[in-house]
């Protein structure tokens, strides 16, 4: 059985994220795409403009690695970590697609955090 079009498409975006191929990262975006990052208050108009704020990251990242993605029909989520300057951002991707084309993507970022002691009787390590 075939993989589902939007899953390839978004197995090739990651790949080439990774790769640092803006070109290819890029082509999953509608023209007209919203990009939103909550946390900062920021949203990004047109895979133009995303595609451009991403190449002028000052700490270009070093290390990306997907953990999951699920999804159906016209959304889905990536969970995935990227290393900016040694230091990994715990990121999560909701996107909407739209003709097999991203239309709308939320992400959110978290630094990593130790874990309290006074839940250690109940928790593994991950």
């Amino acid at each position: 059985m075939p993989e589902d079009p939007i899953r390839e498409a978004l197995d090739a975006h990651w790949r080439a994220s990774a790769a640092g191929d803006l070109e290819a990262e890029h082509a999953i975006y509608a023209d007209d795409s919203i990009c939103d990052y909550p946390q900062s208050g920021e949203r990004i108009f047109g895979r133009a403009n995303l595609q451009a704020l991403r190449g002028h990251h000052p700490g270009k990242p070093s290390g990306f690695t997907v953990k999951r993605i699920l999804g159906a029909g016209n959304l889905w989520v990536t969970e995935y970590t990227i290393t900016y300057q040694g230091k990994p951002a715990f990121t999560v991707s909701i996107m909407e697609f739209r003709n097999g084309k991203v239309v709308h993507e939320t992400q959110y970022f978290a630094d990593p955090f130790e874990a309290p002691s006074w839940r250690s009787q109940w928790v593994e390590r991950a």
